[in-house]
């Protein structure tokens, strides 16, 4: 049987929740909480199979909760909003409803959970497997790009790049070793393939890697000046809008 913790802090929600999911032997609901905080108390004293999670709750997002609590557990969201998808799939999400919650669509997701855990019997071997399946599927960024630079097919590792820039429709990867590379993909393109908790796109025309940055500067109009340890093609400049987002990036 499987174990639920259903983090919901609209309790008639919470309680249909649960009945729908009791509905199925399967199933038993260990617990309901309304609150990061209480979902991060419960959560260090449990370990549930499965997770139902609302996503805007009263003291912050759930994101919080599984980012604090470190923990592999598939998660089904539940939310009234559609615009925080993407992150959901980051956060260990298999399956994302919209409220109100339809009986059909809850049991569909539930067995989506049933054939992912049967995928990876053996039972005593289920939360390791699943936990890698999980970073796997969740985890699009790349560790490693291939380089065609004249003849040579070059791998390079992406924590390598310390400077992407773009100018005139063409991107140049200046690395570590102050090697440039010109790649055929856009900045947003490749901004898509960065780990964001390494890299940041601080304008239209750069992005930075966190470990190349010796330092910032206060500038003109409350932007920032961004010094990196590679000779770069121009002053890297946060643009006044994205200077706190920066800043809190920095912190982490």
């Amino acid at each position: 049987m499987t174990t639920v913790l259903i983090i919901e802090d609209e309790i008639k929600t919470a309680r249909l929740i649960k009945n729908l999911i009791e509905a199925d032997d399967e199933f038993t609901v260990a617990g309901m909480v309304p609150s990061v905080k209480g979902a991060l108390a419960w959560l260090s004293q449990n370990s549930p199979g499965l997770i139902l999670s609302d996503i805007q709750l009263a003291d912050g997002l759930s994101f919080e909760i599984f980012r604090q609590a470190g923990i592999q557990v598939p998660v089904i969201f539940c939310t009234a909003f559609d615009e925080y998808a993407i992150n959901a799939f980051k956060a260990n999400g298999i399956d994302y409803l919209l409220k109100p919650i339809e009986e059909e669509k809850l049991q569909q997701s539930l067995a989506k959970f049933k054939s992912m855990k049967a995928l990876f019997a053996p039972k005593d071997d289920y939360s390791r497997r699943l936990g890698t399946a999980l970073n796997k599927l969740h985890n699009p960024y790349k560790t490693t790009m291939l380089i065609h630079h004249r003849e040579r097919i070059i791998p390079l590792k992406m924590e390598d790049i310390s400077v992407a820039h773009s100018e005139n429709g063409i991107v140049t990867l200046y690395v570590k070793d102050t090697m440039r590379y010109h790649v055929n993909h856009t900045l947003e393109e490749l901004e898509a393939m960065m780990d964001p908790a390494i890299f940041f796109k601080v304008n239209r025309q750069f992005i930075v890697n966190r470990n190349a940055i010796a330092g910032a500067e206060h500038y003109f109009s409350r932007r920032l000046l961004v010094r990196v340890a590679v000779k770069a093609p121009a002053e890297i400049i946060v643009s006044k809008a994205r200077t706190q987002a920066f800043l809190k990036w920095m912190e982490q």
